[in-house]
């Protein structure tokens, strides 16, 4: 059953590193894309892409955290009493982007929407950053099984910068690729080009710095390094080979979008299941084992059933969402915040 909880904790995981982190990384190309003028288009495809699902995607937040705290209450208060600093700033900043996002839409006067629209860009790089930060803490074993460690040292150390740093550009390569097939999709291929380069782009940041980072998991978390390179190699190399069919399918310009999101997701979801694989049977570093983590069988029953109940009822609403966002029947993004 311990296993089985983790499972259905890693799905969500999976799950929000897909939707979450497009929805950061297209705040990310709203910060790049220039002035008033010059970034015009792009941010109108970024509010037309986002408005409709930018509040669904974080569902999958709130289910891990309650996944975590209900299925393994000893990691939760280890993690929330050492790691309360990056995951204040995370909740704030999701907070103040959302705000950003929804006040930009109904402000008249060009300096507040520069405002509003500052604070949406900037959170969308300091919070996925800062989810990064946590991932890396968590993974180098800076996480103590009772909880109370190292306010600043267990989220500011060379593992948890790699893994923010990771984390900003996947949302970007992401979110970039997504607004490219959108852009196609609406037959503008001036923007599927503005898109595609900066996909293309991301993705050869990443790859570059994912080949740097060995080296840092080698020096600073030497298990995960281990893991990495044995257990979970296989999923590593099918990442990697995700990665450079989507670094061809993007070196020329995009004419049909068949296949190019589901393959940058693809490589995004299997880095995040290498990384699960290689941190098994543990939930922190090396000293505290999903079973040790785990709250007593009869709750985890329970909170199965809960998980399975809210999947049927959730998802396909998900679905049908997405799939009306995707064809532009829910309106524009003035009717979506106003309402």
């Amino acid at each position: 059953m311990p296993e089985l909880v983790a499972v259905f904790l890693f799905i969500g995981v999976v799950a929000y590193s897909l939707l979450g982190g497009a929805d950061f990384g297209a705040g990310f190309w709203d910060l790049t894309a220039g002035g008033a003028e010059r970034g015009r288009a792009p941010r109108a495809l970024v509010d037309a892409s986002l408005s409709p699902v930018w509040e669904a995607n974080h569902t999958w937040l709130i289910y891990c955290l309650v996944m975590l705290w209900t299925g393994f209450p000893t990691a939760f208060e280890a993690i929330t009493t050492t790691l309360y600093l990056p995951l204040g700033i995370a909740a704030l900043g999701i907070v103040l982007r959302g705000a950003g996002f929804a006040f930009r839409h109904a402000s008249i006067r060009t300096p507040e929407q520069r405002l509003y629209g500052a604070a949406f860009a900037l959170c969308s790089l300091l919070t996925p950053f800062c989810f990064g930060a946590i991932t890396g803490g968590i993974a180098s074993g800076r996480v103590p099984t009772r909880g109370k460690g190292d306010a600043i040292t267990s989220w500011l150390n060379p593992t948890s910068a790699l893994g923010g740093v990771l984390a900003v550009l996947v949302c970007a390569y992401l979110a970039a690729v997504y607004l490219c097939v959108a852009a196609v999709r609406a037959d503008d291929p001036g923007l599927a080009e503005y898109f595609r380069v900066r996909a293309l782009a991301a993705a050869l940041v990443t790859g570059a710095v994912s080949v740097g980072g060995i080296f840092v998991l080698r020096s600073d978390a030497p298990r995960l390094f281990h893991e990495l390179s044995h257990r979970a190699l296989p999923l590593v190399i099918l990442a990697a080979a995700g990665g450079v069919a989507g670094v061809i399918v993007l070196a020329r310009p995009v004419r049909r979008p068949l296949g190019l999101r589901e393959t940058a997701g693809a490589a995004v979801a299997l880095v995040v299941l290498g990384w699960g694989v290689a941190q098994y049977p543990y939930l922190l570093g090396t000293h505290l084992s999903i079973d040790a983590a785990a709250a007593p069988h009869s709750v985890l029953w329970v909170l199965v059933a809960v998980a399975i109940a809210a999947g049927a009822l959730i998802l396909p609403s998900a679905i049908l969402l997405f799939r009306l966002a995707e064809r532009g029947r829910l309106g524009t993004p003035a009717d979506q915040t106003s309402g």
